[in-house]
């Protein structure tokens, strides 16, 4: 027979705990039962939340080993190539973003991964971010961003040593997910 109070968490996984806070018996709670439940109910409030952040950083270091660590973050190569937009979508699904370098050393790891994973003659979708932080864009030769209507989603080239160039969203590309170590 179960307890007449009964309390269920639903954790993501699809994992469920069920605990019995206290067996009520006829008659009036008293104060002292009340509060005993409530601190019970907290107690295993903040169990379910400690066992999803297990479950995230169990899944990021599983990310990290089939991928690059570098300092701060993770980036994992997808070498289907896919539109600016579903690469983004992608990304966001397995609980990270486009890759977008911070910095020059940022920007030349993750050109040496892009050489390793995609290819020497790669390229891939960045996630730049409003505002961009760092820029690495290919302005000697073909002056870019050169603000063409068509061409508002931004790529690291391979075959360009790392420099980035504007390209049309709906080309498809290689991309590379980075997911944010804390």
């Amino acid at each position: 027979m179960m307890a007449p109070w009964v309390e269920t968490y639903r954790l993501r996984g699809g994992d469920i705990i069920m605990r019995s806070l206290c067996h009520v018996t006829k008659g009036a709670k008293s104060d002292s039962n009340s509060a005993a439940i409530e601190e019970l109910k907290k107690q295993i409030e903040q169990i379910a939340q400690d066992l999803n952040l297990l479950k995230e950083q169990e899944a990021l270091q599983t990310v990290c080993l089939k991928g690059i660590k570098i300092p701060g973050k993770c980036f994992l190569a997808d070498t289907t190539k896919k539109s600016f937009h579903a690469s983004n979508d992608d990304c966001t699904a397995k609980g990270g973003t486009l890759s977008s370098p911070l910095s020059g050393d940022e920007n030349d790891q993750l050109y040496n991964y892009v050489q390793q994973t995609v290819g020497p003659e790669g390229h891939i979708w960045l996630g730049t971010g409003s505002p961009i932080r760092f820029k690495n864009w290919e302005s000697e030769i073909t002056h870019h961003p050169d603000g063409g209507r068509g061409q508002n989603c931004a790529i690291l080239s391979s075959t360009a040593n790392g420099k980035w160039f504007d390209e049309d969203c709906r080309g498809e590309k290689a991309s590379v997910c980075q997911f944010n170590i804390v």
